[in-house]
């Protein structure tokens, strides 16, 4: 997978893809603003990788953050890449995160492509998940690695709030096998 790309921004796209020249490779990555991008300009990203049976589709973000939580926001059911970048594009990560964590499902169905439902599920499956003090992101809960262990979780068939509710204000190891054990251990004892 790619995670990290600096190179010179070539040009943008109709589609606000911009195509960055790595080495003389030219990768087409999906952006939050191209107009924000200086062509001919160095420019590093951090990507978020989607690999179809037909296409592999890079998302590029400015700082390892905005990446994190455009992953955050894939953690909801009904809300794919394009969806999440949508969101990220009419939005800034600040008022995103003070959006949810103010229950405001209203301001977040503005978003294109996001209707009241999405809304409403983005802010039940993402409360709580981010730390906002006054309009900055201060982070999200936990270490970045623990949305592995919740998928894991999930996939073992626990809800979201059965995950959060055990997990609220709990350190895991380092360790993701050690941490995946402990958290188990303690949706158990709920």
């Amino acid at each position: 997978m790619i995670g990290w790309l600096a190179g010179r921004a070539l040009f943008r796209q109709a589609n606000d893809a911009v195509v960055v020249d790595v080495a003389g490779v030219g990768y087409e990555v999906h952006v939050a603003s191209s107009d924000d991008v200086a062509l001919g300009e160095p420019i590093e990203l951090f990507v978020y990788t989607v690999v179809r049976a037909d296409a592999i589709i890079l998302f590029g973000f400015e700082t390892f953050e905005d990446r994190a939580f455009f992953e955050l926001l894939l953690v909801t059911p009904g809300v794919g890449p394009s969806t999440a970048l949508g969101a990220l594009r009419t939005m800034s990560v600040n008022e995103l995160a003070m959006a949810i964590e103010n229950d405001d499902a209203k301001r977040i169905a503005q978003i294109p492509g996001i209707g009241p439902k999405t809304a409403s599920r983005i802010v039940l499956e993402l409360k709580g998940k981010v730390m906002v003090s006054g309009t900055v992101v201060e982070g999200f809960r936990g270490p970045l690695r623990s949305s592995a262990i919740e998928d894991a979780l999930r996939g073992l068939g626990y809800s979201a709030q059965e995950i959060r509710g055990a997990l609220a204000d709990v350190e895991l190891p380092d360790d993701e096998s050690t941490a995946l054990r402990e958290a188990l251990h303690l949706l158990r004892r709920q």
